[in-house]
């Protein structure tokens, strides 16, 4: 008798837990807790990027949906290696050891990046995001290279046309309520006054991020003000049930991925634009300018490394601000390197021939001190060295107590721009401790039979930040061992 698994939720780490347990004979209900039009929870907010380790293009080759795109004989992947790997997760651990939940990650990296191909969900080189062209090449940058074709949407897409084709139903509008439990175990789930027994049930319903009263409870009253930049269903739901049933809080519950955000962005994200502008009020281009907050002050080091590894926590540095909010400030010379969210119908800024016009436009920024960071910083800017937006260049600033370490040019060339952003929270870091099997540990360090967890609600796997793409590939890891286990 093949074994019934109920995954609750739909985003990519449930979808892979159900390919897994389908994989593996057992018969999988998905339950969703929005209708089919919000299923797919994050992923389908996502830009589909994945970070995985590789050792060069043939590693990536036999991954895309076209082998034949006339681009890739003049294209320099680079190689992305676990020891890297492993090293771009350290930087964010604040001088904590690698965690089990991360060497995990790194290891099963490619290999579960194979095994998605292998059923079908396939990927595309990200040229617009994460290469710039030098000497007639593509040169991709920090080791995040492929995506899914049409973003987080369609690696939604790819994923449930697997499960189908595995024989997974999915039931939408199906929100759970509880966990229902006998003899320590978890037999099933209830939905309201509805009872779904089954075998095992893997939770994959994301963290608290859409939820303002957890956010302020777990990681403090700065985080009452974040832009939500997903769905509004990740509300800790499955989370709460683990720990009602006695698990374990495992992680950093301090911990998110916040990125820069248009100020004036709705307060969820947005499914209803087309492919390519799903993130279009993400505002990472930082880097190639400089950001200043209330009092007309840097607060961070524009430059301290590509992008890919400051972003998920500048969010955070900008809700620390007086007022939670910041101005990025560019100039022409930059204009067509700015990423194409800063471009999109709706992004919202301001622009003026000099510098003075454009500080009297900054709305809540103290002028004077705005235009006299502009200038000190203009001055600082090392002109002895070449800028190269392919490589940490080291054009940096010299004696500012708060340098830029990159990318410094100086802002002098009309017309200028303004953004006006704040911190974007996308998800939480605090979660379950589960075991090699994909089990939640209990607050007794053994594991609750029947009870499986993976995606967001998965602890130990980010601390002080993250590597860009590195969430939708612990997914997939994570998802893949529940569903196995469960099966």
């Amino acid at each position: 008798m093949p074994k019934s698994v109920i995954v609750v939720g739909t985003g990519n780490a449930a979808l892979c837990a159900a390919i897994a347990a389908l994989e593996k004979g057992a018969r999988v209900t998905l339950l969703e807790k929005a209708d089919q039009a919000l299923a797919g929870g994050n992923t389908k907010y996502t830009a589909g990027a994945m970070r995985f380790a590789y050792d060069g293009s043939a590693d990536l080759l036999p991954l895309l949906r076209d082998e034949t795109d006339s681009r890739l004989p003049n294209t320099d992947f680079g190689s992305y290696t676990r020891e890297k790997f492993a090293a771009d997760l350290l930087g964010f651990n604040d001088g904590r050891a690698l965690s089990p939940e991360q060497t995990i990650l790194i290891n099963a990296s490619g290999e579960t990046m194979r095994w998605l191909a292998s059923h079908d969900v396939k990927f595309e080189p990200i040229y617009s995001r994460q290469s710039f062209e030098k000497d007639g090449r593509h040169v991709f940058w920090g080791g995040l290279t492929l995506a899914a074709e049409n973003e987080g949407v369609g690696l939604f897409d790819m994923e449930l046309a697997a499960v189908e084709r595995l024989g997974g139903t999915v039931r939408y509008n199906a929100g759970v309520t509880g966990l229902s439990v006998e003899n320590g175990r978890v037999v099933g789930v209830e939905i309201g006054d509805e009872t779904l027994c089954a075998d095992a049930v893997i939770l994959a319903s994301g963290g608290f991020e859409a939820n303002e009263d957890m956010r302020v409870r777990y990681m403090g009253p700065d985080w009452k003000a974040a832009k939500v930049r997903g769905t509004p269903h990740n509300t800790g739901d499955g989370l709460t049930m683990a720990l009602e049933a006695g698990a374990m809080e495992y992680g950093l519950y301090a911990g998110c991925h916040a990125t820069p955000m248009d100020l004036h962005m709705p307060n969820f994200g947005d499914l209803d634009l087309p492919p390519g502008e799903r993130k279009n009020h993400r505002k990472i281009s930082y880097f190639l300018g400089v950001m200043l907050n209330a009092n007309g002050e840097r607060f961070v080091d524009e430059g301290a490394n590509f992008r890919n590894y400051t972003y998920a926590q500048y969010g955070g540095a900008i809700l620390k601000q007086p007022g939670q909010f910041a101005w990025q400030v560019f100039d022409s010379k930059v204009f067509d390197l700015l990423y194409g969210e800063y471009r999109f119908r709706d992004a919202h800024f301001v622009e003026a021939g000099t510098l003075d016009g454009l500080v009297e436009q900054m709305e809540g920024v103290n002028k004077d001190a705005a235009l006299a960071t502009l200038e000190t910083y203009n001055r600082s800017v090392n002109d002895a060295v070449d800028f190269d937006p392919t490589r940490l260049d080291g054009k940096g600033t010299i004696g500012l107590d708060l340098p830029k370490s990159h990318w410094a040019q100086k802002i002098d060339t009309g017309p200028f721009r303004a953004y006006p952003v704040t911190g974007g929270i996308t998800f939480t870091y605090g979660g379950l401790r589960v075991d090699e099997a994909g089990r939640v540990m209990s607050d007794t360090n053994t594991a609750i039979e029947g009870l499986f967890a993976c995606g967001e609600l998965v602890g130990g796997v980010f601390f002080a930040g993250y590597p860009g793409g590195s969430g939708l590939t612990s997914g997939a890891v994570f998802g893949r061992r529940a569903g196995y286990g469960a099966a």
